[in-house]
């Protein structure tokens, strides 16, 4: 290059600083990289597979998180760094969902009370808890009018008193909160019993309100897991009657949906294991934006075949992503590499 005049020289090298920090920016050119590999998880602060320190301060700021800690406590965290910055509820709060108004004026979650747990709501400037009614993994839709919810009977005999009624206490309850109105879906339709429950582990509203993502957990031996589209206005069950689509898992067989929020756009955040079966041994869990159809859109993260992935949120614009691998919280933005936030939270969500 040396033959070159003075400030062609300097274009070229220009040009070619400019392309490497382009590259660099968006992950070596991929669309979303795997953020962590097959074997265990790294942790906070060390080096791994997975980064292990928050996003670089001269990226865009990520919203506020609200967490659920390894000892029950309700927290705001900090969202550089995933420091505990407020306590709303000291403890008892249960390890499966918590929701946050449109306003992000009030955290919806649930806390261990008799057999079928109590949905509590708390403001995000702090404040005594409200009791709502029983049941747990709360949602609140997009307006803020409506909280689907969950009934699941606690695996006791003092809570389940006749086995052939096992499944009659699993239902969705969808709350109009003006009123106290409820609509409920039991599992199966009237007369249809599998004798075995299919508890609801997570459920997101659409963006337009129409529709909830049901998460499915394992119904017997690692199978039975599902993610099904509902439609309130016309569903009379939430696990197989009408107004439920089933999005299908794809191949291999007996992969699954562990778990499926919307995102802002109208696709799903899904985390996909494989493989159903018994004994469990999963051979990988891929973190993917799925359309409602079950066709990947992209990929976010290659996750822990060992952990379980939940938790799974879309900030209101849909930028970032954040979920669970065991107990570390994990957050992506714009689909790019999920970073480690933190350790020690059993639910979380944006705020």
């Amino acid at each position: 290059m040396s033959h070159l005049p003075r400030a062609t020289r300097m274009l070229a090298v220009t040009a070619a600083a400019t392309a490497l920090t382009t590259l660099a920016a968006c992950g070596g050119g991929g669309s979303g990289g795997s953020a962590q590999g097959s074997g265990s998880p790294s942790p906070a602060g060390s080096s791994g597979s997975a980064s292990a320190s928050a996003p670089s301060p001269k990226k865009a700021k990520p919203p506020g998180i609200v967490a659920v800690t390894k000892a029950g406590a309700l927290v705001l965290l900090g969202s550089r760094h995933g420091q505990v910055i407020r306590t709303l509820v000291p403890g008892g709060v249960r390890s499966d969902e918590i929701s946050v108004s449109p306003d992000h004026s009030t955290v919806y979650f649930s806390v261990r009370h008799g057999c079928l747990g109590q949905i509590e709501s708390v403001p995000v400037a702090g404040g005594s808890p409200t009791v709502i009614a029983d049941g747990t993994v709360p949602a609140i839709s997009p307006d803020g009018t409506r909280l689907a919810y969950a009934t699941a009977p606690l695996q006791t005999g003092a809570c389940i008193g006749n086995a052939n009624e096992l499944t009659k206490g699993y239902t969705l309850v969808i709350r109009t909160l003006s009123t106290g109105t409820q609509a409920v879906y039991p599992q199966l339709p009237p007369g249809q019993d599998t004798g075995l429950p299919a508890p609801i582990s997570h459920l997101s509203w659409s963006p337009d309100g129409s529709t909830l993502a049901v998460s499915i957990l394992s119904i017997q031996d690692n199978e039975g897991w599902n993610l099904i589209l509902l439609n309130p206005a016309t569903a009379k069950d939430y696990l197989t009657g009408a107004g439920d689509q089933t999005v299908p898992a794809g191949t291999p067989q007996g992969s699954y949906w562990r778990e499926g929020v919307y995102i802002p756009n109208g696709n799903l955040f899904v985390s996909r294991a494989c493989c159903s079966g018994f004994p469990v041994h999963n051979k990988s869990r891929l973190m993917w934006v799925v359309s409602t159809a079950g066709a990947m859109q992209h990929q976010v993260a290659i996750g822990f075949p060992n952990l379980d992935h939940t938790s799974l949120s879309a900030s209101g614009n849909g930028a970032w992503l954040l979920y669970l691998a065991g107990d570390i919280l994990y957050i992506s933005h714009n689909g790019n590499k999920p970073v480690q936030l933190t350790t020690g939270m059993i639910a979380a969500a944006w705020r």
